[in-house]
């Protein structure tokens, strides 16, 4: 038939032109280059964390003094020499892939000098005792080091910019936590509603070659450990739904306080940050000092060692409050303008309020709540129900587990999108309306390094000026 492939042809085609295989040599390589800068800065944002405890287990109130300089430290470094390295990671990703960013604007937000400036920050955060993550910060490193192989492709490649950038994020998520799935609907889910065939392929190409690194470095272990559920009875229903439902008020809450907070209001806090962007900081690092303090260190950084002692049936010596404590944490160190990740942040919220949860209603079912718990909050932060799922998953090595998981994450979004936009995305549309070509003769990083300004107030914005009388007719002239 005609439109049978014409196998010879392409094999002629495959070897007539030697260019193809050096671009895929390229891909290849930048792709292992993405995967081994993951994880240096694992390695890298592990150390900062430990550094910190280690201090704090020497002095117990050093971090009064030493948190709020170091956090002012780094947020004055980032705004004067790498304002693209700031945020999350994810919401520069995804505003990087806008087609309204020219090559300059894009390179404010990816590139090689943004993937050093962000491990350098997250190190300095950590470091600090802030609470975040370095998943998300992995999402914007392994994506500047993917779009850096754009200078050797040649023109005939086919392989464009926006492909590289899904590809390097996707890898980027899958070297962090070692869950290759993850990163496939991440990509998928979050950074590109659809994908061509070849972007797919080149997606795929990537996260094999960083999960390579990855496993070669630490292992093809689960994040969390594995976790041995037996049977799920139907007494677990009532808890879990009610889980579900907390997790999106508590979720959906989350995000909005971070929207409202780094792209502002009018009230008071704003002010000052815009105008005292560094003692704004300053005065957060102390706040997060001191619930490092209450909760013996145990909210610093993503809080990986309390998600596994919880997942481990132990119980751990911290505050009853814990839970709103390390919300607060989180929050407060997002809203200092350090750069750093929400991903293991929110996960650990998930996990401690499903143990709280299951103190409450079913103490029999902790391990299923805390798995539960890590999926909702998740989902509803990111809004991405899939992703938080297999993510989840995959970590936890929850494969019995997929129905609940699912239902829990589906639910949890599903009563956040009632209370708040999506978090990533409003991020990235406020960043490519900063960024977009404008008749200004700022560069990019200029504009990045711009407090944002005031969004307007609900009511300016719906109040109806009152009419005005028509004015008054000119007097006749006099005789």
């Amino acid at each position: 038939m005609k439109d049978d492939p014409d196998f010879l042809g392409q094999v002629r085609s495959e070897v007539a032109d030697p260019r193809i295989w050096i671009d895929r040599i390229v891909v290849g390589l930048f792709a292992l280059l993405a995967g081994l800068s993951v994880v240096l800065f694992t390695l890298l944002a592990d150390a900062g964390e430990q550094i910190f405890k280690a201090m704090h287990g020497g002095w117990r109130f050093w971090p009064l003094l030493w948190t709020p300089l170091l956090t002012a430290l780094v947020v004055w470094a980032t705004m004067r020499f790498a304002p693209g390295a700031g945020g999350s990671g994810p919401p520069q990703a995804l505003a990087a892939l806008d087609p309204r960013l020219d090559a300059q604007a894009r390179s404010a937000l990816v590139s090689l000098k943004i993937s050093l400036a962000k491990a350098l920050a997250v190190f300095g955060g950590l470091l600090a005792g802030l609470s975040i993550g370095r998943q998300g910060p992995s999402v914007q490193i392994a994506a500047g080091v993917m779009y850096a192989a754009r200078r050797f492709l040649s023109p005939r490649s086919g392989i464009s910019a926006r492909e590289l950038l899904v590809a390097g994020s996707a890898a980027g998520i899958a070297a962090a936590f070692n869950t290759p799935l993850g990163g496939i609907v991440f990509a998928i889910e979050e950074l590109s509603r659809r994908l061509e065939t070849r972007s797919s392929g080149l997606m795929l190409g990537a996260i094999v070659m960083a999960g390579l690194v990855a496993v070669a470095a630490f292992g093809n272990l689960s994040y969390f450990g594995r976790i041995r559920i037996e049977r799920v009875s139907w007494g677990v229903l009532l808890p879990g739904l009610t889980l579900a439902l907390a997790c999106g008020l508590l979720g959906g809450l989350f995000a909005r306080l971070l929207i409202v907070s780094l792209f502002g209001g009018r009230d008071r806090f704003s002010a000052f940050r815009r105008r005292h962007p560094i003692r704004f900081a300053a005065a957060c690092g102390l706040a997060v000092a001191v619930i490092g303090i209450v909760t013996q260190a145990s909210a610093v950084g993503g809080g990986q060692a309390h998600t596994r002692t919880l997942l481990a049936g132990e119980s751990p010596d911290v505050p009853l409050l814990w839970t709103l404590l390390k919300f607060v944490a989180t929050w407060l160190s997002a809203w200092s303008g350090v750069p750093g990740g929400l991903f293991t942040p929110s996960l650990t919220i998930g996990a401690s309020l499903g143990h709280d949860v299951a103190l409450l209603l079913s103490p029999e079912h902790a391990t299923v709540l805390i798995a539960l718990g890590m999926a909702g909050f998740l989902a509803a932060m990111t809004q991405t129900p899939i992703t938080a799922m297999i993510i989840v998953m995959e970590m936890v090595d929850g494969y019995a587990m997929v129905l609940g998981l699912m239902s829990c994450a589906l639910l949890a979004s599903l009563v956040s999108r009632m209370v708040s936009r999506p978090l990533y995305a409003t991020i990235a549309d406020q960043l490519v309306a900063r960024l977009a070509p404008d008749a200004s003769a700022r560069t990019p990083e200029q504009q990045l390094a711009e407090p944002a300004p005031p969004a307007p107030s609900p009511a300016a914005a719906t109040t109806v000026p009152a009419p005005t009388s028509p004015p008054a007719p000119p007097e006749a002239p006099r005789p």
